[in-house]
């Protein structure tokens, strides 16, 4: 997942966990096994060694060949006392205790959101994998309690790491917010959308509910689109040109995270109405900037959410217009700012990095 100018999700919490780790650690030798040659960016200091195995794991055969070959003869040469896989996968032909971080079952609730192929091995592979794993951990307590009904895990076995956000992600002055207003949206206020455009993202309903609150309230407010379409699905793909206001939607494709902030900072608010989550990172960024937040009422958002956000029904597009609709008035906006100013003090990703380095701890420990 670490992969210069293409970070998403998993792969930030990777980057910002790990390079925290290794720094705070000079003690300790750190390997990290990538499957192409790394950018240096990623080599966090002087105790990371890099491993490049073949072949590129970007396949479901190929993660079979990858983790299953390759990676126990990797991990026979170096004798690691641990190996730690930051996106869950581990390799069934290994006796090095192992620890793994989940971050969401999603593909067990929404087996239709995923390509046949992945859903195969996700659905083969991660059952072993908890069972597998010295420890787990994972990124809300939903997920944790999701990891222990889905694959019945002792709960003592799964520690909880809550994400961060990048400290780029602050509140940003007015006149700035215009320039990118210009830039974006003909100067016009507009509605944010962060993430993958992948299914459970919700964009089938968020487009809907959009033209709900266009029709209702008259509003002249946009709605911007932010991430790459590699999941772009017909269903998504019908819902937007079925759109009465299509010509109101913005899309802006993948955004370097300084660009990202300033669109996020800048918004009325960040409406953010997955139907599945094991976290929700945008959330937290929208906090930082001081930028209101309507998201859903299911799987981890309430959680990460706690009071500072309007909460919809994910699966309703009046709910969804509804919250819209709320964020016109000043007053609402206002205590949803300030709320979300104190709630995002519960995470950041120095918290993040000293779970995780403690899960590892113990797992070490238990095999001592």
């Amino acid at each position: 997942m670490l992969l210069k100018d293409k970070l998403e999700g998993i792969g930030w919490v990777a980057y910002e966990t790990l390079r925290r780790m290794v720094v705070q650690h000079p003690q300790d030798e750190f390997y990290f096994i990538f499957d192409r040659k790394p950018d240096p960016m990623f080599l966090f200091a002087d105790n990371v060694k890099p491993v490049v195995l073949f072949p590129p794991a970007r396949h479901p055969f190929l993660f079979v060949a990858y983790f299953e070959i390759s990676l126990p003869l990797a991990l026979r040469r170096i004798k690691p006392d641990l190996y730690f896989s930051p996106d869950g996968y581990l390799s069934l032909c290994t006796k090095v205790p192992s620890v793994a971080q989940f971050h969401d079952l999603n593909f067990e609730h929404f087996p239709n959101d995923m390509p046949k192929l992945m859903l195969w091995h996700y659905k083969r592979y991660f059952p072993r994998f908890a069972r597998k794993a010295r420890r787990i951990v994972t990124v809300s307590d939903f997920s944790k309690q999701d990891i222990m009904a889905c694959y019945h895990i002792d709960p003592a076995k799964i520690d909880v790491a809550y994400n961060g956000a990048n400290a780029v992600f602050t509140p940003i002055a007015e006149d700035k917010k215009l320039e990118i207003r210009e830039r974006y949206s003909e100067g016009k206020p507009y509605f944010t959308f962060v993430g993958s455009l992948h299914p459970r993202k919700n964009l089938v309903r968020l487009f809907k509910a959009y033209d709900l609150f266009k029709e209702q309230t008259g509003a002249d407010i946009k709605l911007l689109i932010v991430g790459e379409k590699r999941w772009w699905t017909e269903p998504i793909r019908v819902a937007h040109e079925s759109m009465k206001y299509k010509d109101e939607v913005v899309f802006t494709g993948r955004l370097s995270a300084e660009e990202l902030h300033g669109v996020t900072a800048a918004a009325l608010a960040s409406v953010y109405v997955s139907y599945f989550e094991g976290f929700g990172i945008p959330i937290v960024e929208a906090f930082r900037c001081d930028t209101p937040v309507i998201t859903s009422n299911v799987t981890s958002m309430p959680e990460v959410a706690g009071d500072a956000a309007l909460l919809a029904d994910p699966f309703n597009e009046q709910s969804i217009a509804d919250g819209m609709a709320m964020m016109l008035d000043e007053k609402v906006r206002a205590t949803l700012i300030e709320k979300g100013r104190e709630r995002q003090k519960a995470f950041s990703w120095d918290s993040a990095a000293d779970a995780i380095w403690k899960c590892l701890m113990e797992a070490v420990g238990d095999n001592d």
